[in-house]
């Protein structure tokens, strides 16, 4: 049986990598699938291939994100899960890092979260049901050395997934939080471009020896998207390999 028989399902951040394997992860648990990206043929492809509709969207524009859901919601009625993926990384020692990226690393990890939480929870509060999954970081738990502002925008993630699931509980609305440790996208390929040895490095601290793969993420979303989960709200989900243990 089908774990997401019918849920309408907004994934940002779909055009590749972890929020490509949600995506397809999702359709193939029955989901209807909204991808949503920055590069529209991106989004476009991705629906393609899960049967959904793809959508352009700028997480860190509340216009942009206002649309999505407005668009999404004339196609399907309602909202049920959304997927909050969407992010942005350069690597490097804080002290040698541009005020600029700060900024950049901010809007669209952590402000792309609170824009689309903002347009999205006040239609699931109608509904009286929904499920928010923050796709946050292990950085974000624990640090990462040469991430220092990606690790706070994770980890004001993380802190805001348990404030809602908080205060909308008693609309029958869940919020939980996945942290992926290293996973081997095309976003860790340019965070560590040049640096074999970082690579190497990262993979045997891992207990399990390899890094994650985008659907290793995308199994544990589906399980947070389900109503399997459905008594589990304001949880932060390591997936690492072990790499991290609390």
């Amino acid at each position: 049986m089908p774990r997401l028989p019918d849920k309408v399902a907004i994934v940002t951040g779909a055009g590749r990598g972890i929020g490509r394997a949600i995506a397809e992860k999702f359709a193939g648990e029955g989901a209807r699938v909204v991808a949503a990206d920055l590069d529209e043929a991106s989004a476009t492809a991705c629906a393609a291939a899960v049967g959904g509709l793809g959508i352009r969207a700028d997480v860190t524009d509340p216009d942009s994100v206002a649309a999505l859901l407005e668009r999404a919601s004339a196609e399907h009625g309602r909202i049920d899960v959304l997927v909050n993926n969407a992010g942005w990384d350069k690597a490097g020692p804080f002290v040698e890092s541009d005020p600029a990226d700060w900024e950049r690393a901010i809007r669209i990890n952590l402000f792309g979260v609170l824009n689309t939480c903002h347009a999205a929870l006040p239609v699931m509060i109608g509904q009286g049901h929904g499920t928010v999954i923050n796709i946050g970081s292990d950085a974000g738990r624990v640090g990462s050395s040469g991430e220092a502002v990606y690790s706070a925008a994770k980890g004001g993630i993380i802190a805001f997934t348990k404030t809602i699931a908080r205060e909308l509980a008693r609309h029958g609305i869940t919020a939980n939080c996945v942290s992926p440790g290293p996973t081997d996208t095309a976003l860790f390929d340019a965070v560590t471009e040049g640096n074999e040895r970082l690579r190497e490095a990262l993979t045997k601290a891992i207990p399990l020896r390899r890094l994650a793969e985008p659907a290793d993420l995308a199994n544990a979303v589906a399980f947070l998207a389900s109503a399997e989960a459905g008594y589990i709200t304001g949880q932060t989900v390591s997936v690492s390999g072990g790499l991290t243990m609390c």
